[in-house]
């Protein structure tokens, strides 16, 4: 499957329309980015059900600033407008496989019911209830 290039005009639409994006944070001076595109498009073909995106940092820095990119290469996953994955770092083959299987078997209602729980909890502390006492 070809990659995605990402930038800030459509980010909303491929992550709206897709259950789950591997996204490479790259630029066109960086060895190892040059090296790890090629592990990053042939494990793109083994996951037709996959969007695989490709951010070039140079073009897009207000999108790599957003995703906290400090280095790159950088991969992030993304499942479900939840960001599972994000790390710096040139990828063996085997070890982009494993995150792709592994971000796959998420169960996402148990990671949305969590983010429900803490988002609930950080309402509760940021708004305490009013006092009845006087």
């Amino acid at each position: 499957m070809a990659t995605v290039t990402l930038t800030k005009d459509n980010i909303e639409d491929v992550i709206r329309a897709d259950n789950m994006v591997i996204v490479d944070f790259w630029a066109g001076w960086c060895e190892p980015c040059k090296a790890f595109g090629p592990v990053f498009d042939k494990v793109s073909d083994n996951h037709p059900d996959v969007t695989f995106a490709k951010v070039d940092v140079e073009a897009e820095v207000d999108l790599a600033q957003g995703f906290n990119v400090r280095s790159i290469p950088t991969v992030a996953v993304l499942r479900d407008r939840v960001m599972l994955f994000n790390q710096a770092g040139a990828l063996p083959e085997s070890d982009l496989e494993s995150v792709v299987s592994q971000g796959k078997a998420v169960d996402m209602d148990s990671v949305h019911a969590e983010i429900a729980r803490q988002q609930a909890a950080e309402d509760e502390a940021g708004n305490p209830a009013p006092s009845n006492a006087s």
